[in-house]
C-alpha cells in the first residue's frame, strides 16, 4: 500500500507508512517532522473518517513547534494488518489494544511520550483510555465531540438489569433503533459500501446531516436514557426502524448548490474519503462499535473502575453537534467525575459534529491555547 499522494495534502504535510508495530503497518500524516526533538501531538480520528480529517490542524501544530502525527487507525484507510472479516478476531479492536496501537505509533516516530493526545468522535474514546491508563506517556488530553464518562463500574451483586431500551425504541408509535446497534449488524457494511446512490453520495449526505449546514441540528440536553427521550435525536443517531444508514441520510442529501457552496469539505476532499472507503469498506471501522455494544471486553476496563483521568484536559465540540448529548448527563459527568483536570468545555458556533473540519481556525486557536498552558 502506498501513502496518500502529496497532491491531496496541504503544504508541509507528508504521508508515510511506518514499520510494523502491534501487527500493523500504520499509515500516518505528519507535520513538523523536519525538526528533531519537537514535542509530539498525537491526533486520533473517528468514524467515518481518516487521518486526513486532521489536514487543517496538522500545519498549525507544526507552525507552533510540535511534531503532529495523525494515523489511520486500526480498521481504517491505508493502515494494513487488521482483520476485515465480520467473523474475524474482534479482540484486536478492544480499547486497550487500540491504545497499544497509539503507543506503537509514537515509539516508531521516535517519541517516548506525547505532549498531548487529541481524539475526535470514536478517537476520543481511545484518547481518553490512553490518558487513563498511561498518563506517564500521554501527558495531556483533548477530547472532541464525544464526552468520556469514565471506565465501566464493577458489577453490583443482585442489581437488576436495566430496561431494554432497544425493545422500547422498536415499540414506539414511530418505531426506531439506535445507530450503534445497527452498526453492529452484519448488514451495515454492505449497506454503506454499496448503497444505491454510491459511496461518494452516501458520505456527502452523511457528513452534511451531522454538520452545522443541516439547519435542523439544534441540540439540547436529554433528560434520561429512555426511548421517548433519545428518540428526540435526529435519525442519524436514532434511526427509523426499517431504514439502513444509506437510506437514512439519502433523505437529506444536499442540493447541488449546497454542495458547490461547501468550503469545509469540497468535492475533491470528499473524494479522498470515498475512494478509501470504496476500497476498504467499513467493516474494520464498524468492529469498534461491535466491541462497545457487545460488552465482551468490559471486564478488561473494569480493572480501572473508579479511576479518573488526572492529566490536564479540555473538550471541544460544535455547538450544533448532537453527539455531546447522545448519552444524557455525559458532559457533566466528564467534567465533574471522569476528568479531574478538565477546566473548560468549548462549544464552537457554526460547527456540527465535524468540528475540526467545519471550523478549523477556532479549533486551532483553542488547541494551541490549551497546549501552551
Amino acid at each position: 500500500m502506498e501513502p496518500l499522494p502529496s497532491s491531496v495534502l496541504p503544504a508541509g504535510v507528508r504521508a508515510r507508512i511506518l514499520p510494523p508495530s502491534n501487527g500493523l503497518d500504520v499509515h500516518i500524516l505528519e507535520a513538523g517532522f523536519e525538526t528533531p526533538r519537537r514535542p509530539a501531538i498525537l491526533l486520533l480520528h473517528g468514524f467515518p473518517e481518516l487521518a486526513y480529517s486532521w489536514r487543517k490542524v496538522l500545519p498549525a501544530l507544526a507552525a507552533a513547534g510540535y511534531h503532529a502525527i495523525a494515523p489511520d487507525q486500526r480498521g481504517y484507510g491505508r493502515t494494513t494488518g487488521w482483520d476485515p472479516d465480520y467473523d474475524g478476531d474482534l479482540s484486536s479492536y478492544h480499547f486497550l489494544n487500540l491504545v497499544r496501537d497509539a503507543m506503537g505509533v509514537l515509539s516508531t516516530c521516535g517519541h517516548r511520550e506525547a505532549h498531548a493526545v487529541v481524539g475526535h468522535d470514536f478517537g476520543a474514546s481511545v484518547a481518553a483510555v490512553a490518558a487513563l491508563v498511561r498518563p506517564d506517556i500521554f501527558k495531556s488530553m483533548v477530547l472532541m465531540s464525544a464526552p468520556f464518562t469514565g471506565p465501566p463500574a464493577l458489577p453490583t451483586p443482585g442489581a437488576k438489569a436495566p430496561p431494554d431500551i432497544h425493545a422500547a425504541l422498536a415499540a414506539l408509535p414511530r418505531p426506531r433503533k439506535h445507530y450503534q446497534w445497527y452498526y453492529s449488524t452484519r448488514a451495515a457494511n454492505a449497506d454503506m459500501q454499496h448503497p444505491p446512490q454510491g459511496v461518494h453520495a452516501f458520505l456527502r449526505a452523511y457528513y452534511h446531516h451531522k454538520s452545522a449546514d443541516w439547519a435542523t441540528n439544534k441540540p439540547f440536553p436529554l433528560k434520561s436514557w429512555t426511548a421517548d427521550e433519545v428518540a428526540k435525536m435526529p435519525t442519524y443517531y436514532i434511526m427509523d426502524h426499517g431504514d439502513n444508514m444509506a437510506e437514512t441520510v439519502a433523505k437529506v442529501m444536499p442540493t447541488p448548490a449546497e454542495i458547490a457552496a461547501n468550503r469545509w469539505l469540497t468535492e475533491a476532499e470528499l473524494e479522498v474519503y470515498s475512494e478509501e472507503y470504496g476500497r476498504t469498506g467499513f467493516q474494520g471501522a464498524l468492529q469498534w462499535y461491535r466491541v462497545r455494544t457487545s460488552g465482551r471486553f468490559n471486564r478488561e476496563m473494569e480493572l480501572f473502575a473508579g479511576r479518573a483521568i488526572d492529566v490536564p484536559s479540555t473538550f471541544i465540540a460544535g455547538a450544533s453537534d448532537w453527539g455531546i448529548h447522545q448519552a444524557p448527563g455525559a458532559l457533566e459527568r466528564m467534567q465533574k467525575v471522569a476528568c479531574t483536570q478538565m477546566k473548560e468545555i468549548h462549544l464552537i458556533p457554526g460547527a456540527g459534529h465535524w468540528v475540526q473540519q467545519e471550523q478549523p481556525d477556532e479549533v486551532n486557536r483553542l488547541l494551541l491555547s490549551f497546549l501552551k498552558r
